[in-house]
């Protein structure tokens, strides 16, 4: 079986090392734009042998896991690319905007939207994780769209590598990641620079800075050049969520003025209540 990832960074990566695992006669092939991650890949071992796209009609799998900006040019030239029978998987953040352009391609039905929920702060070949998808939801958009043997073909990996699945219509996808994804990484990245704004002695951040603190601001190490593309395709649902929660701050601000304290112990245990919504998910 001939898997080609294009982009081998943390997801590309790690689903990488996650079919070598589950599938020991797959051969990994690698396409990246930088020779040297394609180096670290096959010093890794995350890939087996570089390739290019000439390569891509012998692939069986096309797994794409690039910024979600440069997918929209790149899928419909692997489409183009592929024999019939192939597969291609993107796992970019957002979903509408691809589906869209993918929409009419003659080869539509080799194609299948997928979004891993898992991964970390980390970028390049060297984040790659065996493992990473273990009991993580997989949301599949448009999946009737997609030819039965390769739905199928698809499933059985996810399932291997222990993904849980949940189908969505690419809309509503956009939609609810935008309040449970995206406006995490905004306020993590907020956060992070109000902090660098306001203690200007690097020593003092990294001296008094705990567990909740590191844990909040985690996410704002993550990589611009995936993030700002995801914010542009996704930007009204994100601009709605934010007022949402630009909405809740304010509240909470002017309850602070008010000395009202007893309201903000109301609020915080109304809001404890998203820790049995997300002991339910586990």
């Amino acid at each position: 079986m001939n898997v080609f990832v294009i982009g081998i960074g943390l997801i590309g990566g790690s689903l990488s090392l996650d079919i070598q695992e589950k599938y020991p006669e797959a051969i990994l092939y690698g396409i990246d734009a930088s020779e040297a991650h394609l180096e670290e890949a096959l010093k890794l071992g995350v890939i087996h042998h570089k390739s290019t796209f000439d390569a891509l009609g012998k692939a069986a799998i096309v797994i794409v896991s690039i910024p979600v900006d440069v997918q929209i040019e790149i899928i419909p030239k692997v489409l183009d690319a592929i024999n019939d029978h192939a597969l291609v998987i993107d796992v970019g953040s957002t979903k509408e905007l691809i589906c869209t352009v993918i929409d009419n391609h003659p080869r539509r039905r080799n194609f299948l939207a997928t979004h891993p929920i898992a991964g970390t702060e980390f970028s390049g070949p060297k984040a790659a994780i065996k493992g990473l998808f273990v009991d993580k939801t997989n949301i599949i958009c448009e999946v009737e769209k997609t030819a039965f043997k390769l739905q199928e073909k698809a499933l059985e990996i996810f399932s291997k590598i222990g993904m849980r699945i949940r189908y969505m219509d690419s809309k509503s996808h956009d939609k609810h990641i935008a309040y449970v994804s995206h406006l995490s990484h905004i306020s993590s990245f907020m956060l992070g620079k109000t902090v660098i704004n306001k203690e200007k002695n690097e020593r003092d951040i990294f001296d008094m800075a705990g567990s909740g603190f590191e844990s909040t601001v985690r996410l704002a190490k993550s990589s611009p050049a995936m993030w700002t593309p995801i914010f542009e395709q996704n930007k009204e649902n994100i601009i709605e969520t934010l007022e949402e929660y630009i909405n809740n701050l304010q509240q909470f601000k002017k309850l602070m003025e008010q000395d009202n304290f007893s309201e903000i112990y109301n609020e915080m245990e109304n809001a404890n209540y998203i820790k049995q919504i997300l002991n339910g998910i586990k």
